[in-house]
């Protein structure tokens, strides 16, 4: 898919993405307090937290024409994340229940994280 597909998103998927990035970065946000809270190691979960805001950034700056200040380099690590936690979502959506707002969520999230994947290769 070329940078011309990213214009072809309708109106209403590019609200769900964008809401359903902003969901993950709350969740995330929240897991986030909770490993620091249990004084674990917060690495992973701040590097997931990056990459999402980066990919929200992005996907404003596509669609909305939101400036972002993101390097080539916070872009890439940012694309490496997002590949690497698709797998585990797309597990978790194959074992969700038909028709649950769960799987509906889950799908969300997915197009979300794989639109910000795209973005980010056609910047």
């Amino acid at each position: 898919m070329g940078s011309a597909s990213m214009q072809h998103v309708s109106d209403t998927e590019r609200a769900e993405s964008i809401e359903a990035l902003q969901s993950t970065i709350r969740k995330t946000e929240k897991a986030l307090a909770h490993v620091t809270e249990k004084g674990a190691n917060t690495t992973l979960v701040e590097k997931r937290l990056r990459a999402l805001y980066t990919s929200l950034a992005v996907l404003e700056n596509v669609w909305h024409q939101v400036p972002h200040h993101y390097t080539p380099e916070d872009l890439a690590e940012a694309r490496a994340v997002l590949a690497g936690l698709l797998p585990s979502i797309q597990r978790i959506y194959a074992r969700s229940r038909e028709g649950s707002p769960q799987r509906t969520l889950l799908e969300r999230r997915i197009k979300a994280l794989e639109r910000a994947v795209q973005a980010i290769d056609n910047l």
